[in-house]
């Protein structure tokens, strides 16, 4: 049997990527990254099925992924069906006792499973919890406060059962990846008071990625990340350039809270935080085994 001693172009490519991807590999072997998982991309079963895959290929390559996702568009649809109507304050969704009982219903069965359902066809193992399983994100209460334009009084706002993290306990989440399986996490927690707490999914995975002293947090959203005024991505930010594109402008309306989730975990030790565009096939792994990258980077 004789062979072709001349490859195939494609098959070269391939194995170049490979060759570029490895100490990249080797740097983050062991290391733990987690994702915010949501947007558009959540929606769209190609796109989803590329994100398992991508997931399963970082827990096989010897990288410990922790999925966290949203659900906004789809509680809305749900309240919507149900005939539930929604208040917003400051972005933020006014959560009474029946709008987190759905939102619980949506978050921590429907899409949760649904996740896990994904990563299992792509070859993985995952375990779907909250942040109630084990009581291990404990919540407090989301106050917030609007300033009357008229008088210039600042209100306080009761945005209901939303909260945000207090405190998180990381055993959970050890015992899950080391047993070879991966976290996918929903964004609920339990208050000290016992009640069942709404919390924004940036913020838990931000909170978490902290806890576990990750080397990534990667916020998947549906933009290609931070834009210049020219519409140019920003590759490479860290605290004071953000405070400045804030300070001119340049940043505005939901990419805020995302950075400011980015910053929060990187000054809480994360090695860095990176927002992405989860509508881009493979855009992960583009950013972690290439050179070139794909998203905003956000370092200390």
């Amino acid at each position: 049997m004789t062979r072709n001693h001349a490859p195939d172009p494609a098959l070269l490519a391939k194995a170049e990527t490979l060759t570029e991807a490895l100490p990249y590999m080797q740097r983050y072997a062991g290391q733990t990254f987690v994702v915010k998982y949501g947007g558009h991309a959540m929606g769209d079963p190609e796109l989803a099925r590329d994100f398992a895959e991508d997931i399963v290929l970082l827990k096989a390559v010897g990288i410990n992924p922790v999925v966290v996702h949203g659900g906004g568009p789809q509680i809305g649809a749900m309240l919507k069906k149900l005939g539930v109507e929604s208040q917003f304050v400051d972005g933020l969704r006014v959560t009474d006792a029946e709008t987190a009982k759905v939102a619980e219903m949506v978050l921590s069965g429907a899409i949760n499973k649904e996740i896990v359902s994904w990563i299992g066809g792509a070859g993985g193992r995952a375990v779907g919890i909250s942040g109630k399983d084990g009581g291990f994100v404990r919540a407090e209460k989301v106050t917030r406060t609007t300033r009357d334009p008229g008088s210039n009084i600042e209100n306080v706002v009761d945005l209901g059962f939303v909260g945000e993290p207090a405190a998180i306990d990381r055993s959970v989440l050890d015992t899950i990846s080391n047993a070879g399986m991966i976290p996918v996490i929903a964004p609920i927690g339990v208050g000290a008071d016992g009640h069942t707490y709404n919390i924004n999914a940036d913020t838990m995975a931000g909170a978490i990625a902290a806890a576990l002293g990750a080397a990534r947090l990667f916020l998947l959203t549906d933009v290609a990340g931070v834009l210049d005024k020219q519409g140019q991505l920003l590759t490479d930010l860290d605290p004071a350039a953000i405070q400045g594109l804030r300070a001119d402008g340049t940043i505005s309306g939901g990419m805020i809270p995302k950075l400011e989730t980015c910053v929060t975990a990187v000054e809480g030790g994360v090695d860095a935080a990176v927002i992405l565009d989860g509508r881009v096939p493979h855009a992960m792994l583009i950013e972690i085994f290439t050179k070139q990258g794909a998203g905003t980077l956000v370092h200390r």
